[in-house]
């Protein structure tokens, strides 16, 4: 190409087969060989609009309309109007063809036709006749053809010389264009050309930089394999994930369509699905030696904590969660293992058949208490550095998501600050991290739980145990249990304290048997009479004054409290609290001592503290129920050989209980503050002791009344005074205050003797109004009332009355119901007393009231 010719403009542009064929961006073509070759082989796409160039709307062409649509309607309606030469006016004429067939004017005359060749050539015609008449038609079309020429000559003159006007303008037009042209091409040259390369240059040098990135990008994506050996080499498996990640987005979104690279994109996968199976396999080889590793000092914490951190973090980044599956199992299989080596060296030790271990580490009931206590004590230990083990990789676990998650752990690590650690799980994908570690540490727990509740459950409850191995096995289910509560975040075990509960309660029944039977048969050999106090009940009982919870027995007085006058060497007739004291009999002092031990016994076996108040209130109902049978019963005459039941034997039943009513509070606050179930059996038994108190008293009250009221039915109100009656009635008074004051306390004698005197008063009244006797100053009145100075003057002796009912005026009312007897009666006896006084005593004498004139008419007639 050579000159302006030669340049490459739009229309040079053009396609060839090789070009379309290697078009890189439509990759392997497999259909142009059904294609034909032209406009439609290559697909058409839309182009995009230019940025150089305006959108161009309808407003950009109002002006033009406004300015060109008044021309266009005037030229649309002069368009139809005819322009007459003023000179040349052409006459218009018609064209007569009539002589001519119709068949001659027809715009297409086809001889071949044969229909048209007849009626042309028509048979009857001759040739000579046919020429004639065509020759005529054609004399009649020239004639008309020059007619038209002679009246549109003027208009064709006309035209020929607008012809050459145009023609003028139209080369003084070319002239002009031809010069705009060359003065375009002449500013194209020195103005936009120059320009215009500058900009395509400016876009060349674009693309090459352009081309060089991409080299260089290619050139780093090839080293995508060198480097991911090095990281992986160095245990760096989120570098090398995240390596993966970013050059598959960079194939995808920067170099995609490239030849070279396209085998890259499989590469990458295959190599991200063999780190996923080295992370799976390198975190189950780091569980097993965490795991299965000696159980010595120097192995507490983590093993390879950043060896931990990296399996961890890419197993995160994977989103592979299955990786804590595999750990639980592995602990689980530890703890198998682990119990069954414990169990062969332990039979080992103990001589026991091997055959006796079964799969999941457990054992035969066939040992003693010592060695399976032992056994149990081993395995708590084991578990529970197991379990702290587990602790430690889930606190690391715990911590690694949690700074994958950009959230900022409690106790960050060093190694959790290292840059590969990066933000890669969502807050949901750690929510669900944390829901896993949580199951994975609660199925630990549960299952190492369970695996000491199947020892503790081994046990046969027809083995002996003590009470100081119960403790010890308390101390470790607790301790355990505790353990397991602070790792899983207060969870509690259930199995292993249903089955410590269950080895706990056959001791707790065979305790509570042991001790029921005993107090049994004390109560069956009890004589009913006061016992001694030895100082170590005397210090049970101070213990429990305190109102704080019974922890272990006393021990006996020592030396020092003897020297400090606190206790006495030797044995107290009572019990002394506080301002109190409690006579009592021997086998109280014995229950005493029993209750101590129950209250020990809960406080060590505080899982079953209800179960033991539930015994303890059993064994005080035991003590009532026995002693009502015996005392109230009379069952101590057969069973300890007693001849009868004494106001004493009662008064000591009856303080004995008493002292059960002051202990029972002490005893509810101590279960109280051991368990929060209630303690309505307490309530109960407390019911029950006041309940047979109350009868013991009526019993006393009974026997008195019975003794008083026979004497009363069998006295006459006569002389001698006193009478044998009331001397009885004063030596039982004295005999009932001789038996209950030493037992009871003050307080509750007065009571008794209250409604002893209560009683005597009424019986009194009744037989003075049986024997019709008022208080009418008679010899009978005057017996009545010496027999009641007698009985008064008794009950000062015995100073168990307050001083309103010793006072004269406080034997008044027992002649309130003599009153009621009828005005006629009365009137007798008071005018027989009249006579009597006027004639039986001396006129000097002068009576100060009815009663001294009465004793000295009694006086006399003696």
């Amino acid at each position: 190409m050579n000159g302006e010719d030669d340049r490459w403009s739009l229309y040079s542009a053009s396609q060839h087969l090789p070009a379309v064929l290697t078009d890189p961006n439509k990759g392997k073509q497999s259909n142009f060989f059904t294609k034909t070759w032209g406009d439609a082989f290559v697909e058409k796409t839309a182009i995009e609009k230019s940025p150089f160039l305006p959108e161009i709307t309808w407003a950009h062409f109002d002006a033009y309309l406004r300015k060109y649509g008044k021309r266009f309607k005037r030229h649309s309606r002069l368009k139809d109007i005819t322009f007459e030469d003023n000179h040349n006016k052409i006459q218009t004429h018609t064209v007569n063809t009539d002589g001519i067939p119709e068949i001659y004017l027809r715009q297409n005359l086809n001889l071949n036709d044969p229909k048209v060749f007849a009626e042309v050539f028509q048979s009857k015609k001759t040739e000579h006749e046919l020429q004639d008449e065509l020759s005529h038609h054609l004399d009649i079309v020239e004639e008309q053809i020059a007619l038209q020429v002679s009246q549109k000559s003027g208009a064709f003159f006309h035209a020929m010389t607008s012809h050459d006007s145009i023609m003028e303008e139209m080369g003084v037009a070319l002239t002009e264009v031809r010069t705009l042209r060359s003065k375009v091409q002449r500013v194209d040259k020195t103005l936009a050309r120059d320009s215009l390369r500058l900009i395509g240059l400016a876009r060349g040098k674009a693309n090459y930089v352009a081309l060089l990135d991409k080299l260089k990008l290619m050139a780093t994506v090839l080293q995508t394999q060198p480097t991911l050996q090095l990281l992986l080499s160095s245990s760096d498996y989120v570098g090398a994930l995240e390596l993966i990640t970013g050059t598959q987005e960079v194939l995808v979104k920067e170099l995609a369509g490239v030849t070279s690279l396209r085998h890259l994109p499989s590469q990458l996968k295959e190599m991200q699905k063999l780190i996923d199976k080295m992370l799976a396999t390198e975190f189950e080889r780091y569980a097993a030696a965490d795991l299965h590793r000696p159980m010595d000092f120097e192995s507490i914490g983590v093993l390879e904590p950043e060896r931990l951190v990296s399996l961890v973090a890419g197993l995160l980044r994977q989103n592979h969660l299955q990786f804590l599956e595999v750990y639980k199992q592995e602990a689980v299989t530890a703890a198998q293992a682990l119990l069954k080596q414990l169990m062969i060296e332990h039979l080992a030790d103990a001589d026991d058949e091997l055959n006796e271990l079964t799969g999941s580490g457990e054992i035969a009931p066939t040992m003693d208490a010592a060695h399976w206590l032992k056994v149990i004590r081993s395995a708590s230990e084991a578990l529970t550095k197991i379990i702290e083990r587990v602790r430690a990789v889930h606190d690391v676990i715990k911590d690694t998501a949690t700074a994958s998650a950009g959230l900022s752990p409690p106790n960050s690590s060093p190694l959790l600050a290292s840059p590969s650690t990066e933000n890669f799980l969502t807050l949901e994908e750690h929510n669900r991290v944390e829901l896993k570690l949580r199951e994975l540490l609660t199925s630990v727990c549960d299952y190492c739980t369970e695996r000491i509740a199947s020892l503790v459950s081994t046990q046969s409850d027809k083995q002996t145990v003590t009470a100081a191995q119960v403790t010890e096995l308390s101390n470790i289910v607790e301790g355990f249990t505790e353990m397991c509560e602070r790792s899983c975040g207060g969870r509690q075990s259930a199995a292993l304290k249903a089955a410590f509960k269950i080895q706990a309660g056959n001791y707790v029944h065979k305790f509570h048997t042991q001790r029921k039977n005993k107090l049994q048969m004390l109560l069956d050999a009890e004589s009913w009479k006061v016992a001694e106090v030895p100082s170590e009940i005397q210090i049970l009982v101070d213990k429990l004054a305190t109102g704080e919870p019974v922890k272990y027995l006393p021990s006996s007085p020592t030396e020092d409290n003897y020297t400090t006058n606190r206790y006495d060497i030797k044995p107290s007739p009572y019990i002394k609290i506080g301002s109190q004291s409690y006579y009592t009999i021997g086998a109280l002092l014995i229950l005493i001592r029993l209750v101590s031990e129950y209250c020990v016994c809960s406080y060590d076996l505080q899982l079953l503290a209800p179960v033991v108040a539930k015994n303890l209130t059993d064994l005080l109902k035991t003590f009532n129920s026995r002693s009502c049978q015996l005392v109230l019963g009379a069952g101590a005459l057969r069973t300890a050989g007693l001849k009868t039941i004494t106001s004493t034997n009662l008064a000591l039943a009856s303080r004995s209980l008493q002292f059960l009513v002051w202990m029972i509070p002490l005893l509810r606050a101590h279960f109280r503050s051991l368990t929060s179930d209630t303690l309505n059996s307490f309530d109960v038994v407390e019911k029950d002791i006041g309940h047979h108190i109350r009868q013991l008293e009526t019993k006393v009250l009974s026997i008195m009344n019975s003794l008083l009221g026979d004497q009363l039915n069998e006295w006459d109100a006569k002389p001698p005074v006193p009478s044998k009656q009331f001397r009885n009635i004063s030596r039982h008074l004295t005999k009932l205050h001789e038996a209950v004051s030493a037992v009871l306390p003050q307080e509750q004698v007065t009571d008794i003797y209250e409604v002893l005197h209560k009683n005597f008063k009424n019986r009194i009244r009744d037989q003075l109004t049986k024997m019709n006797i008022q208080n009418n100053g008679g010899p009978q009145h005057g017996v009545v009332t010496t027999e009641i100075i007698f009985y008064l003057e008794t009950m000062k002796t015995l100073k168990v009355l307050p001083e309103k009912y010793l006072s004269d005026s406080a034997m008044d009312d027992i002649w309130t119901r003599i009153k009621s007897y009828s005005t006629n009666v009365l009137c007798k006896v008071n005018l027989y007393t009249m006579v009597y006084l006027d004639t039986s005593v001396p006129k000097s004498v002068e009576f100060t009231n009815k009663s001294e004139s009465y004793c000295c008419v009694l006086f006399l007639k003696l």
